[in-house]
């Protein structure tokens, strides 16, 4: 059994502390948050302002082979840790593919982002949509779309999955309104003048890693929309030159409503331009979407290292994951993964989850 400190609460923090007390380790968890509960002020953890998407097909035109191969994992994953949570799959994940689609004057944008979609060994690749498969898919869209279908691809329910992941580590020492001001090895710096000692140290708090992890923030925007009679069984994304959107259904007739990605670590509320630009795009893809009503808009920073890359580190006695930048539900599981097995502490899910 290892003493083993974690720097942040967000994602990565509470993956890792669910899945190293479940091994058997001794576990504490230091973050500024004043506790567990979900934050809507664009001051918490990002994962709480994603959308969930798992979107290896999608992303990994922008984030190439290395992207869309954790991502293939992290499914996996996802289904297996879902699993070993109270509530079980249905509580936390959707498995019903994605649709791609684009209107048809966007056609040559649509096929250049299929030929950056990179191609993985047994997995799938996008498929075209004839228009009456289209309609049955997804009877809220608008006709005439041009579509594809992104078989595989799933999403998480951020909020609930964050709680479980928290609630169902007990055993776990969660320390709330405790800021880490460095990470050293075998030691966590508080910012009260405290120093913790132990045989890992564990630094996952984004933005918060600066220095010496060279971050940026990617300021993502969010609209929350209640719906009610406007059914979506799977997450949709517009292609689009210019404004570019997805739109994710959520439980109780709400859809989230997003995909604005601006460098500015501005955590100001969503700008005028951005609700319209965003509104507008849903509008044209969902015309039910009309009588929506406004829940919530939201902002969040994702931190991202200069090549917009996954960054881990270890040596003995420090572990450092970050830079997951819009990746991080869809990477984060196969990660930790890669990352504990580098300090030879991974075990087979099935014995982890279960020790």
């Amino acid at each position: 059994m290892m003493r083993i400190g974690i720097a942040g609460a967000g994602l990565l923090g509470r993956l890792l502390a669910w899945r190293l007390a479940q091994a058997g380790h001794a576990v504490e968890v230091f973050d500024p948050a004043p506790d567990a509960a979900l934050r809507r002020d664009g001051r918490g953890a990002a994962a709480f302002t994603a959308a969930g998407m798992l979107s290896p097909l999608a992303e990994s035109a922008v984030g190439g082979a290395r992207i869309a191969e954790l991502g293939w994992r992290s499914i996996d994953r996802w289904r297996t840790i879902a699993a070993a949570l109270p509530g079980g799959p249905a509580a936390f994940m959707r498995e019903h593919g994605s649709l791609l689609v684009a209107h048809r004057g966007d056609a040559g944008s649509a096929q250049r982002l299929l030929a950056r979609i990179v191609s993985v060994p047994g997995r799938p690749l996008p498929r075209p949509l004839e228009a009456d498969r289209f309609t049955a898919l997804e009877p809220a869209l608008t006709r005439g779309l041009l579509a594809w279908e992104l078989p595989g691809e799933a999403q998480v329910l951020p909020a609930p999955l964050l709680g479980a992941l928290h609630d169902d580590a007990p055993r776990v020492g969660w320390h709330w309104g405790r800021a880490v001001e460095a990470v050293e090895p075998q030691a966590l710096r508080l910012c009260d003048g405290e120093c913790r000692r132990v045989d890992l140290a564990i630094d996952v708090r984004g933005l918060g890693a600066r220095p010496p992890v060279p971050l940026r923030g990617v300021r993502g925007e969010l609209v929350w929309l209640h719906a009610p009679g406007v059914v979506l069984q799977r997450p949709v994304r517009l292609v689009h030159p210019r404004h570019p959107m997805y739109l994710v259904p959520r439980p109780d007739d709400v859809i989230v409503l997003g995909a604005t990605e601006i460098d500015s670590e501005d955590r100001s509320p969503v700008s005028l331009r951005s609700a319209v630009e965003l509104m507008a795009a849903a509008h044209s893809v969902c015309p039910e979407l009309a009588e929506a009503r406004i829940v919530h808009l939201e902002t969040n920073l994702r931190p991202a290292l200069p090549d917009n890359a996954p960054l881990v580190q270890h040596e003995p006695g420090l572990l450092r994951v970050n830079g997951l930048y819009r990746h991080g539900w869809l990477i984060a599981p196969a990660l930790v993964d890669e990352a504990l097995a580098a300090l030879g502490l991974h075990a087979p899910a099935e014995e982890a989850m279960h020790a």
